[in-house]
């Protein structure tokens, strides 16, 4: 009878060393690190877009916005990821143990697809309703013009809102309006003048 495979289990300080020597990127939680898979063009096309306009609300304001290459720092749980879009307002707060980690986003935004959709609404939307300084936590949908906002409210609890064509998904914590048909409109389907089909 063969025996169950062992997980081999690093530290967090193992984990770093080997995510600054690798070429890919690696989730890291209770000593495992899963490596994350590279997305489609449509994943990138829509992460690249949110953070855009969420880039062009904020300017001149004392917020940032980050790409899926800021590791996010889950405290209360040890998890150590890479939303698709970070917004931080204020200092930056780097972990004492990482100081590539960020630990106080106020809005994280994550591009569904297939393989993570149900982690992302489940498991790591848990861990990431632990992050203090989180009002806002963004779904945006791959295969439809669809966006979700789960807001906290002051009692803790959280409130979702959906946006569709047509409509705009408020974030309150920061002001901005993602607008969904700006978010989904794609370039390349409009043809420049005289071009031919």
């Amino acid at each position: 009878m063969k025996e169950p495979a062992r997980k081999i289990l690093t530290t967090h300080a193992e984990y770093l060393e080997q995510e600054r020597a690798s070429p890919t990127k690696h989730e890291f939680l209770n000593g495992e690190t899963i490596a994350i898979a590279g997305g489609t063009p449509e994943h990138a096309r829509l992460s690249a877009s949110v953070g855009a306009e969420l880039r062009a609300q904020l300017r001149g304001r004392p917020c940032a916005v980050y790409s899926s290459d800021l590791r996010v720092r889950v405290n209360a749980t040890g998890l150590s990821t890479y939303p698709d879009v970070s917004v931080v307002c204020g200092r930056l707060e780097r972990d004492l143990e990482d100081k590539d980690a960020a630990l106080n986003p106020v809005v994280l935004v994550e591009i569904l697809s297939d393989s993570t959709e149900a982690y992302d609404r489940g498991q790591k939307f848990a861990h990431y309703r632990l992050i203090p300084s989180l009002c806002e936590y963004v779904l945006v949908w791959q295969h439809e013009p669809r966006i979700e906002v789960f807001h906290r409210n002051e009692d803790g609890s959280w409130t979702l809102r959906e946006a569709r064509a047509g409509e705009g998904a408020l974030l309150e914590a920061i002001g901005c309006t993602l607008l969904v048909d700006e978010v989904y409109r794609d370039p390349l389907a409009q043809a420049p003048p005289g071009a031919q089909a």
